[in-house]
């Protein structure tokens, strides 16, 4: 099998989210070592990538997006706002 037929390579929904799941952990577990988080979530995902090819990890963005966007949505109707708005907010340095 060659590298690009690897990298097209169908990847599974369970272990898409299971990974997606293993990022964001990695990032909230380590509330006083900023550094680890993120040194922990690069390892995840160094991981999908070897796992799954480029289409894996393309795919794993894609989740994390859509998990993002969902939770945005809600905390934007708590707080009677749009959520491209509230997006700006989180966004804008």
């Amino acid at each position: 099998m060659s590298t690009e037929e690897f990298d097209q390579a169908p990847v599974s929904p369970f272990l898409l989210r299971m990974r997606a799941y293993e990022v964001v952990q990695a990032i909230l577990s380590d509330d006083h070592n900023y550094e680890r988080g993120v040194e922990a979530a690069r390892a995840v995902t160094g991981d999908v990538l070897a796992e799954t090819g480029a289409a894996g990890l393309t795919e794993l963005v894609v989740e994390l997006s859509l998990k993002l966007g969902d939770a945005l949505e809600r905390i934007a109707a708590e707080q009677g706002v749009a959520a491209v708005d509230l997006a700006d907010v989180w966004f804008v340095d």
